[in-house]
């Protein structure tokens, strides 16, 4: 228990810290002090002359996107995390499933159809969400044979599905025209011009998937040491799949509806803090809530200032970082089967 709360805190910190950074750096530098200065000047706390413009950035372009960070980081974690156990698999990832695949599809046809410009721009997030859990829906019946749903069967579902509809986005692709350019951003991930109504649209979705997942934290501790122990200790396994794939999925679609794919964040974020803290979900599902979205802040922060005033797609970024660990895992894992051979 003490372990758990050292490194809840420090990852608190962590984010603490990772947000204050991100609200204060950018073209226009904002101190910690005026930051705090700023915002008990809105809640109403306090008096004296305020800089309108330094406001205004602070309160409709860094607070909104680092909020949005947030929940984006946090989400994906999470996800992973769930993913993960269910699949038994350290590179287990949300994209397993085709869900990260199924939004930008859903997001793309939004697009093309200019959804961008109703429902207050929330279009092409609800067309997003709608086409992940579609998506997850098509995988799960795929996946099931009879009364059961075999997670090796799951996996190639979605792997097949994925391939699917990634053809089915490149299709599109070469005839959208001139569309093609917001399309292809949307796809690389990023929270570039994202504001209050993402931020809104999101939220809700993410606290009822974190709910969802802490709640079946028993489980997922139980489903870790396989199948037939988890029913030996009285857990439901069928039931565990399809609530773990559809809180994933809802998790995923959350931010992938509002932030484009970014990928590897759920991948890295859980194993590195399952090294520190172990396998018990009840201290590392917090615990990647919380690392994921410290990550998604810093990453976003460095997506647009390290090149600026130019902005790399942030999950060009994750990408970059996420591919040669996930080779590192990929090998480690080779190396264990033949030990074990």
């Amino acid at each position: 228990m003490r372990r758990r709360r050292v490194a809840l805190a420090v990852l608190a910190a962590v984010l603490l810290g990772a947000v204050l950074l991100g609200v204060g750096m950018g073209t226009v530098p904002i101190s910690p002090g005026t930051t705090l200065r700023l915002i008990a000047w809105k809640l109403g706390l306090a008096d004296g002359p305020v800089d309108a413009s330094t406001a205004v950035i602070l309160f409709e372009l860094r607070i909104p996107r680092v909020a949005l960070a947030i929940l984006v980081g946090g989400s994906l974690a999470c996800a992973g995390t769930l993913f993960q156990a269910m699949f038994r698999n350290p590179m287990a990832d949300p994209a397993i499933i085709g869900v990260s695949s199924g939004a930008a599809l859903g997001a793309i046809i939004a697009i093309l159809a200019g959804g961008g410009l109703v429902l207050g721009g929330l279009a092409v997030p609800l067309a997003g969400f709608v086409g992940a859990l579609a998506v997850a829906f098509l995988v799960y019946r795929l996946g099931r044979i009879g009364p059961t749903v075999q997670v090796g069967t799951l996996l190639l579902a979605g792997i097949a599905v994925a391939a699917v509809v990634s053809a089915v986005i490149s299709l599109i692709m070469s005839y959208s025209g001139e569309q093609i350019r917001s399309i292809y951003f949307w796809l690389l991930g990023g929270l570039a011009g994202r504001g209050w109504d993402a931020v809104a649209a999101s939220s809700p979705l993410v606290v009822l998937g974190l709910v969802l997942a802490w709640v079946e934290t028993r489980d997922l501790n139980a489903v870790a040491l396989g199948e037939e122990r988890a029913a030996q200790l009285g857990v439901d396994v069928e039931r565990f799949k399809r609530v773990a794939l559809a809180t994933g999925a809802l998790l995923t679609a959350a931010a992938v509806s509002v932030a484009g794919v970014i990928g590897f964040v759920g991948l890295m974020t859980p194993h590195i803090l399952r090294l520190v803290l172990g396998a018990d979900h009840r201290r590392l599902l917090p615990a990647a809530a919380l690392g994921g979205a410290a990550f998604m802040v810093l990453a976003d922060l460095a997506a647009r200032t390290v090149v600026a005033p130019e902005e790399i797609p942030v999950g060009a970024l994750t990408a970059i970082l996420g591919g040669p660990f996930f080779l590192y895992l990929l090998r480690r894992e080779r190396k264990a089967a033949g030990e074990r051979g």
